[in-house]
């Protein structure tokens, strides 16, 4: 059998057992066996459990950002992009749930250097919805006062909401991606209709004092 369809068996078993037992929990004699192989073997093609994780990671963080940015038409209006890019990423989030495990919740709570692995992974999604949002506010006529900073923080703060949404989307039965998009869109996009308009909210006075 040839190396990379072996190397795939072991990281999509690996990939399963990390993301429904845990990190600590799965064993690699575990993975060995529901990918078909022997315990050497695993160790001979990815040297450790620690270096088999890592690859897994970077794997399933490829394909999630790969799955975003192939469904997004750069050729469609800002708001139309934003619309598909994120029900890609549900549709994608809820179609692999233990890959999804594996980034949000096992990487993000195992320390370095798998945290680095995931941040690398945000810093893409993030950079992808900031050209996003900055088209958005190109296209508008009142977003005139958007500086630079304002559209690296709504991008920040839709790509956190999308990640807390995607959590409850695969733990809540029923959750389509449709619906989760519609969520994220209601919840952000409305807010950003207001910006693009150019109306702000505005600081109430007794709050204004709080730093």
């Amino acid at each position: 059998m040839p190396r990379e369809v072996r190397e795939k068996q072991m990281l999509d078993a690996a990939v399963q057992s990390f993301g429904r037992l845990g990190y600590r929990a799965a064993s690699m004699d575990e993975i060995a066996e529901l990918a078909g192989v022997s315990k050497p073997l695993v160790y001979l093609y990815l040297n450790s459990k620690e270096d088999l994780f890592t690859a897994c990671i970077r794997r399933e963080a490829a394909a999630l950002v790969a799955a975003v940015r192939a469904a997004v038409d750069p050729g469609l209006p800002a708001e139309r992009q934003l619309w598909e890019g994120a029900t890609a990423f549900f549709r994608h989030t809820i179609d692999h749930p233990d890959a999804w495990a594996v980034l949000h919740r096992q990487a993000r709570t195992h320390g370095e250097p798998f945290a680095a692995e995931v941040a690398v992974m945000r810093d893409e999604l993030v950079a992808f919805v900031t050209m996003l949002i900055g088209a958005a506010a190109r296209e508008a006529e009142g977003a005139g006062e958007l500086t630079d900073r304002d559209v690296a923080g709504l991008a920040q703060a839709l790509v956190g909401a999308a990640e807390s949404l995607a959590g409850w989307a695969n733990d809540t039965p029923g959750v389509s991606a449709r619906e989760a998009a519609v969520t994220l869109m209601n919840f952000a996009w409305a807010g950003l209709s207001n910006l693009m308009a150019g109306e702000r909210w505005a600081v109430p006075p007794a709050a204004d004092a709080v730093r």
